[in-house]
């Protein structure tokens, strides 16, 4: 399967397998499985550490962006560039938490695809 296919359906919150099934049922809260091809969502523990990294990652290179394009174009005071950009800094890493995950999880399984894990449910 091509990588932008599973980006996009990452981007979507969709099943990076089949692309049809949400992989969330609340804000934070998982589905365990594909309801429409069994792929299983709920990994060992641990699994999910790299999508905080995703998350950081992206918190930081864009609030560091944020910051300077605030500080040099005098649009605010430097005190309420850093103001905005702490609310930012809690604000975007609560939003991005799905995608993170979704990114990660589509990530595994365009590098290591296993067509042995995905069972229709029962």
């Amino acid at each position: 399967m091509k990588l932008r296919t599973i980006l996009w359906r990452s981007g979507r919150l969709r099943c990076p397998s089949c692309g049809q099934a949400k992989l969330f049922r609340g804000w934070f809260r998982m589905s365990p499985r594909c309801d429409t091809c069994g792929l299983p969502l709920d990994r060992e523990p641990g699994f999910y550490l790299g999508s905080i990294y995703i998350n950081y990652g992206l918190t930081g290179l864009l609030i560091t962006a944020l910051y300077f394009s605030l500080y040099f174009s005098e649009v605010v005071s430097p005190t309420a560039a850093l103001w905005i950009c702490m609310a930012f800094c809690l604000l975007f890493p609560l939003w991005f938490f799905r995608y993170a995950r979704s990114l990660w999880l589509g990530l595994d399984y365009y590098f290591d695809p296993k067509d042995d894990h995905c069972n229709p449910p029962a």
